[in-house]
């Protein structure tokens, strides 16, 4: 099992009671294991299915604030909404593969020979396990940090608005509840005078192209590029 230290530093965070990242970290497959003898470390008595319900209360906490503050004249249906691009499975996942949880969970046998350091269900639920545990560990202010700053590219797309006026964050939300990816933005090119630029962006999913748009900056380009994906996805749909 890799240092725990250097997951330390990857969350920025580092534990006073470190048995709570510990706790966080196992799966509840090692509670299953008949032999622990067979493995030099001690057999623990907790896994992280208490430390993952926690976290998920602290994690949708953490986004409701955010949201609430962004948008004072927003709705209910609106602020749920736009909370709810962040705090679905798909993006969980992601998150904790980007931290590599899964080289520091302790699996069972069985689930280890399975894949289970990949299986996108325990990477969430070690992403909201870790949470919780920042949480236990230095309060609300240290766990909403660590949220925020994991989930910093994301939460610059609110300052488009909600879901009518943000494409790329319907584009995201649709892809990810398809195939738990993100699309990829580039610019593909730009002309023009400092004065007077006009720049052209494409969306990919996996090297494809999705769309294309253009604006006189790039964030109009690319909101652009996410509209016309919409639009190729709704008339490919049509013709089903």
């Amino acid at each position: 099992m890799p240092d725990l230290k250097q997951l330390e530093e990857r969350l920025g965070h580092q534990f006073g009671r470190p048995e709570l990242l510990s706790e966080a970290l196992t799966h509840r497959s090692v509670l299953h294991e008949s032999s622990p003898k067979q493995s030099p470390l001690p057999k623990p008595t907790l896994d992280n299915q208490r430390l993952e319900f926690f976290g998920d209360a602290v994690l949708q906490l953490a986004l409701t604030e955010v949201v609430f503050e962004h948008f004072p004249e927003a709705d209910e249906g609106e602020l749920t909404k736009m909370r709810a691009r962040f705090a679905n499975r798909h993006m969980l996942c992601r998150l904790g593969g980007a931290l590599s949880l899964g080289d520091y969970l302790r699996l069972g046998k069985g689930e280890e020979s399975s894949g289970g350091r990949s299986r996108p269900s325990n990477l969430a639920d070690a992403f909201e396990a870790v949470v919780g545990a920042i949480y236990l560990d230095g309060g609300f202010a240290a766990a909403r940090r660590f949220v925020l700053a994991q989930l910093h590219p994301e939460l610059d797309q609110l300052n488009a608005g909600p879901d009518e006026d943000n494409p790329k964050g319907r584009l995201q939300e649709m892809i990810q509840e398809h195939c738990g990816k993100n699309p990829v933005y580039r610019i593909a090119s730009q002309t023009g005078p400092d004065h007077a630029k006009h720049f052209e962006a494409v969306v990919e999913l996996e090297g494809r192209e999705l769309g294309r748009g253009a604006g006189r900056n790039k964030k109009e380009a690319e909101m652009q590029a996410a509209e016309a994906a919409l639009a190729n996805y709704s008339a490919g749909k049509a013709t089903e």
